[in-house]
């Protein structure tokens, strides 16, 4: 299955002989095969693979649009020193010469522990591998964690908790064989969309199949719902153990099973029996009849699987939320069986990998662990060094907060955007203005934690180099190198391998005392750690860490990856294919072999509401945008589902607070504030709100949620609580507004934008256009019109200028505007002091209409009523363009289904993420009517 294929792609009037490389998609944990089109030296294009077990073929709207996401400029392509010349170029040895004096210097005076990594669970495998044993083997210290901190380390936390070791015991083929799923704590629709298509499937396959979907918001993942429990922020602990108390006072529990396999069953039932179903309903704010049939559906099913991701995790009490589900698996036997067992979905897509060698502050490679003496010894034994630190490294926000202390004097930041993803947004950007040296290696330059590095290292990125990956049911996958890395941009453990040679001559030069071990010096002992060639030789160093464990991969290679495909562990040596489920035999991984039930409480989030502060905030993913838009954000496609960052809002909470439908308003915590437009929904119930964690100053600068969300970690995983705030919301008027819309000529003009942006209290920049259309929307608000220089100096970086542009200006009242005409077609338009006919224009503008009718209306106030012009609707199926105002008229118009709208209209017919909302819209008569 590996390799190249040769393939001709009908490239308009001819054909383009092209290459297709198999590769994983480097979104979410779902692990979709991709595969890449190409030339060998550009990425032409992507299709899903129809070869790989985790998609079959199918790809969301942002693995479809993969291709575009890797070319431009603003690719790092050079070392860059930031502090000297403002972004002077340098060549490898010299950048790496740098970072290691910077290293070896705090070294020598602090000692190790002095230094952190911070990395991500978008790296490979091989990359994780060698940069944990540059940390813990080389270095010395054992701070090094990952953003998958952010996402996934409750659900890690409770799997070791409740059985014994961090392994996911389920496959994908259990929601095909499950009569109940039962969905908590994820939007899985929009998180991990080919897992929902594949909910879909079953649903549709299996009469008997029953949905349960518990969430604070009316998700789009709720379309699909037998029954919704809209519980309170929070309170999922209570949920869980109101669910037990009544499956076992039904006898909806195997006794069997519990007396055979587990222990700590008597301390659980004796706790529960005070989660009686009125105290739960009225504690989670949903009704007894609804918490009832929940436990109904659980505790009678053949066959139960559960599927979770942020909603749990992100929590000061996640690992209680975490195992409190785990519970309700192992007291009805709900394990080890086909489409049974606790399944996390990852959030990231190397996630698992990262934590499969050891790359977290307390882990070592083979899932084994820092505070194990045998661990360390068998690890230092097998690296060579003298040993391994005792003591685990701090996690993400502890870091974070020790950098800002000065205990932390330089960290390494590895393919991650802190400074937009950290809860307390200000006391990371603080911290990282406090460290000595502030390191940033990346693929790509404008993310928000440049502004803040002194050091900027260009990596490979996704199709650019060989690597391996696992996804969230354990499968690993081999990916192909397609094209080359740009410039002299690396992959990151060869960018780390040859950090590790440097800083060993370093840190000899600097006289800093070698080890105590046979190679004699630092440059000798760095030689011999970091001997790797290519990816298969690291991944062939690792794999013998895993031999005789639980995760044990003996039996894989390149090779055989290559030849059968992905394939799940554990696949020791000798094996003929990888396990799909963990535990069939009922035996688990600890000491005396049996699941342990955990008995958490419930506690309240951290930080409730109060008179100051009286709502809830919820963050969390849309369903075109990625993270912190580093790839998301390059393609228009991507922005025509959610353009800015909007704060949902329930109408009663709206109307209370005087707070109409798009007007701009404050969102204010015990942190800071953002100003954002406001979306009226009932989605959520009132005093509940959300707001979306992906926009930065490149695209909102007043809008990061993230300046609002507390530090507050949960005491085992160590994950931050981003799923509940408390705050407060004002509506804003401000006394000027002003909106720029154009078509691109080239990249120059949206990166102009992005400048205008800066400063203002309220901006938003949106790619806009369509398939051959590419252009950006640039929304504006302050208490002052911007000076009349400024105007102009923006007119001309953003090419709105020349003999075709039109100007209109009313100084009374504060009105300039611009429009911009070439061949009778509007290409740009600049409101400012009023813009009530900007959706009019955009229009205009994007389905290329000759303008000579509307010449006269074009500086108009107003849109003139008889244009009959409308503001655009939402757009839901963003492959074909389809906006919500088509879908509900063919849904007027007799279309009784999803097969139907597509039909119709085009809507849900290629990827399908836009399906749940096309069922939402088809159910929204019936929930009206009721």
């Amino acid at each position: 299955m590996g390799g190249d294929m040769n393939t001709d792609i009908q490239a308009g009037a001819g054909t383009v002989a092209v290459r297709e490389t198999r590769s994983v998609c480097p979104y979410c944990g779902t692990g979709c095969g991709v595969l890449i089109q190409h030339d060998g030296q550009r990425m032409l294009g992507v299709r899903g693979d129809p070869d790989h077990p985790a998609n079959f073929g199918r790809l969301c709207t942002k693995g479809r649009t993969l291709h575009q996401t890797v070319h431009g400029a603003d690719r790092a392509v050079q070392p860059l020193w930031r502090d000297r010349d403002s972004g002077s170029p340098l060549p490898w040895s010299e950048a790496l010469h740098r970072a290691a004096e910077g290293f070896a210097g705090i070294i020598r005076a602090h000692g190790p522990q002095a230094v952190a990594f911070y990395v991500s669970g978008q790296l490979t495998t091989e990359d994780y591998y060698v940069a944990n044993k540059l940390a813990k083997g080389f270095i010395g210290t054992n701070h090094i964690d990952t953003n998958s901190r952010l996402c996934m380390a409750s659900a890690v936390a409770g799997y070791k908790s409740s059985l014994g070791m961090d392994s996911v015991p389920c496959a994908y083929e259990d929601i095909d064989l499950a009569d109940c799923i039962f969905l908590i704590g994820s939007n899985t629709a929009y998180a991990h969309p080919i897992v929902f298509r594949r909910i879909e499937d079953a649903k549709a396959g299996n009469p008997n199949l029953r949905i349960i979907v518990a969430d604070p918001r009316r998700t789009p993942t709720t379309s699909i719902a037998d029954l919704y429990l809209p519980l309170k922020p929070g309170t999922d602990v209570a949920l869980l153990h109101g669910i037990l108390h009544i499956l076992i006072w039904e006898g909806w529990i195997d006794r069997a099973f519990i007396d055979t396999h587990t222990e700590g069953w008597e301390a659980l039932k004796a706790l529960v029996q005070d989660y009686n179903p009125q105290t739960v309903a009225e504690t989670c704010a949903i009704a007894v009849a609804d918490l009832r049939r929940a436990a109904e559906i659980f505790g009678t099913a053949r066959a139960a699987l559960s599927l979770w991701c942020q909603g749990l995790n992100q929590s000061a009490h996640g690992t209680d939320k975490n195992t409190a589900l785990i519970n309700l698996h192992l007291a009805t036997g709900q394990i080890g069986k086909p489409g049974a067992g606790p399944f996390s979905l990852t959030g990231q897509p190397n996630a698992m990998g990262g934590r499969e060698v050891g790359g977290m502050p307390a882990l070592l490679p083979g899932h084994r662990d820092v505070l194990n003496p045998a661990h360390r010894e068998e690890i230092a034994r097998f690296w060579g060094v003298e040993g391994i630190c005792p003591e685990p490294g701090l996690t993400a926000v502890p870091l974070f907060q020790a950098m800002e202390r000065g205990e932390i004097k330089a960290v390494w930041i590895v393919c991650t955007n802190p400074v937009l993803s950290m809860p307390d947004q200000a006391q990371v950007i603080r911290a990282l203005a406090r460290a000595e040296l502030v390191i940033l290696q990346d693929a790509y330059l404008e993310t928000e934690t440049g502004a803040y590095a002194d050091l900027l290292l260009p990596a490979a990125s996704w199709g650019e180099r060989e690597a391996l990956v696992t996804n969230s049911e354990r499968r690993i996958s081999h990916l192909g190198q397609a094209i080359p890395a740009p410039g002299a941009a690396l992959p990151d453990w060869e960018i780390f391998r040859d950090f590790a040679y440097a800083l060993g001559a370093a840190l000899d030069e600097s006289g800093q005392p070698a080890p105590a071990i046979m190679d004699g010096s630092w440059t000798a002992r760095a030689q011999r750690l970091f001997a790797f060639s290519t990816a298969e030789s690291v991944f062939n160093e690792y794999r013998e860490t895993t031999r005789g464990r639980d995760l044990d991969i003996t039996g894989l290679s390149f090779a055989r990856l290559d030849r059968d495909g992905p394939q799940q562990w554990p696949f020791p040596e000798g094996a003929e294919k990888g396990r799909a489920r963990l535990y069939g035999d009922g035996i688990f991984p600890t000491p005396s072999g049996r699941a342990r039930f955990r008995a958490p409480a419930y506690a309240p989030v951290a930080e409730d509401i109060d008179a100051r502060y009286p709502l809830r905030l919820i963050t969390g993913r849309l369903r075109d945008q990625w993270h912190s838009m580093s790839r998301t954000g390059k393609v228009t496609a991507l922005f025509q589902h959610s353009e800015e960052p909007l704060l949902e809002i329930h109408p009663r909470d709206a109307q209370r607070l005087g707070l109409k439908d798009g007007q701009l308003c404050r969102v204010s915590s015990r942190r800071g504030k953002v100003v954002v437009r406001a979306q009226v929904l009932a989605t959520a119930p009132p005093g509940v709100l959300f707001l979306p964690m992906h926009f930065g100053t490149r695209f909102a600068p007043a809008g990061e949620c993230n300046r609002l969300t507390l530090p507050a970690i949960d005491p085992v995983s160590g994950e931050p609580e981003f799923k509940h705030t408390a705050v407060r919301v004002e509506p804003l008027a401000f006394a000027w507004t002003g909106a720029i819309l154009a078509l691109l000529d080239d990249e120059a003009q949206f990166l102009a934008a992005r400048a205008v942006a800066q400063g203002f209290p309220y901006a938003s920049l949106a790619r806009i256009g369509g398939a051959t259309q590419n252009g950006f929307l640039l929304r504006l608000a302050a208490e002052e019109a911007p000076p009349a220089w400024a105007v102009r100096e923006w007119d001309r970086a953003l090419g709105i200028g020349g003999a075709d542009a039109l100007d209109y200006q009313d100084l009374r009242r504060g009105v300039s505007k611009r429009i911009c005409v070439r061949a009778g077609r509007l290409i740009a338009a600049r409101l400012f002091g009023e813009t009530e006919t900007l959706d009019w224009l955009r229009e205009l503008l994007l389905a290329g209409t000759d303008i000579q009718p509307y010449r006269h209306a074009l500086f108009a106030p107003t849109v003139p009523q008889q244009l009959g012009a409308q503001a655009p609707s939402h757009t839901v199926c963003t492959c074909r363009g389809v906006r919500e105002t088509v879908i509900c008229a063919a849904i007027a118009q007799g279309a009784k289904s999803v097969e139907a709208v597509a039909q119709a209209c085009g809507a849900g017919s290629e990827c399908g993420s836009c399906r749940p909302e096309i069922n939402a819209l088809l159910r929204a008569p019936v929930q009206e009517a009721s």
